[in-house]
């Protein structure tokens, strides 16, 4: 049986009701340690910037590192991140598209033409249309894009490719998935998935007449010992977004958050300039190896490939950002 309420308990409870409505909405103090997760290997040239991002942050934040994987498997941590089972993230664009389908748009074919590019689309309006969305719709705070090379395609044949109309017949080693399969017919070519620790073999055997990666990885993987060119298409930007849980962010002060992004400014912007100095070294490499190294029509691949996927996937885009996005100078 029910007690009744005395008065007391009454006024006590509209006091703590009184007191509670004062608090601050949010209060979450921000972790002076924050795990990190990356599906990269410590060996990766994105690690030293992060050990550059890290040390800018000492004495207010101490980074704990997991690479390979190793705390939460590729494609997890953005729920892991909104449970608050992490507080920070190397996350790939294509892992927060699978949430919100208008963010396939920053995943795109000959969206950025290079760095700089891409540096200035995620500083503007339309880039901070998309951060928003992704902090209004899946609670976090996207900070940054990481940049860790352009894609170019790598072939077998000795044939000269200037336009996609070149490329057609070839059969192409994409990564397996519906995404990267799209990605090969945007180029013009016959995409074929293969893994990517079977991939030497594939080229030398002929199962596939190409491959597409960053130069880096195409001298370290050796695929140049299979292959006949190199054709700088730079079709995609290879880039992760660097991102915090929405929670953990709001506990941060705002002059702790201005410190955590000028930090990461610094150290990713040395760190992509790392990138194209290695490319460079990667391109005077794969010549002095007796490989062609050229650049194709970049106006008519990228005319190809946009085409294909506003048709696509244009449908879930917000009206006018591709068009945005192509006018950044």
């Amino acid at each position: 049986m029910n007690k009744p309420i005395s008065r007391r308990s009454l006024l006590a409870a509209t006091s703590a009701v009184a007191v509670g409505s004062m608090l601050p909405a949010t209060a979450f103090a921000a972790p002076t340690k924050m795990k990190i997760s990356g599906a990269f290997s410590d060996t990766d040239l994105r690690v030293q910037g992060y050990k550059a991002f890290a040390e800018a942050l000492k004495g207010d934040i101490e980074l704990e590192t997991h690479w390979s994987n190793s705390l939460f498997k590729q494609g997890t941590e953005l729920v892991a991140l909104q449970r608050g089972n992490l507080e920070l993230c190397n996350l790939a664009p294509a892992d927060i598209s699978k949430q919100l389908p208008a963010w396939s748009l920053m995943t795109s074919a000959y969206l950025f033409r290079n760095y700089d590019h891409l540096k200035k689309t995620w500083a503007s309006d339309v880039g901070k249309q998309f951060k928003d969305m992704a902090r209004e719709k899946l609670g976090v705070e996207v900070i940054r894009p990481v940049y860790f090379g352009a894609r170019q395609i790598n072939l077998k044949p000795d044939k000269q490719i200037k336009t996609p109309a070149d490329i057609a017949g070839i059969k192409l080693r994409m990564p397996p998935g519906e995404y990267w399969q799209f990605l090969g017919e945007s180029l013009g070519a016959h995409p074929t998935p293969v893994a990517y620790a079977e991939l030497y073999t594939a080229l030398q055997t002929g199962v596939v007449d190409g491959q597409d990666n960053p130069l880096v990885a195409g001298r370290t993987m050796k695929f140049y010992e299979v292959t006949s060119q190199f054709v700088l298409t730079r079709h995609v930007l290879g880039y992760d977004m660097l991102t915090v849980a929405g929670k953990v962010w709001d506990g941060m002060s705002k002059d702790l958050q201005a410190k955590f992004r000028a930090a990461a400014d610094t150290a990713f912007d040395a760190n992509a300039a790392e990138y194209d100095k290695q490319e460079a070294e990667a391109i005077e490499f794969f010549k002095s190896q007796g490989k062609k190294v050229y650049e194709p029509d970049q106006n008519a691949f990228r005319e190809f490939a946009q085409k294909k996927y506003v048709a696509t996937y244009g449908k879930e885009w917000p009206q006018g950002a591709i068009e945005k996005i192509n006018a950044i100078k």
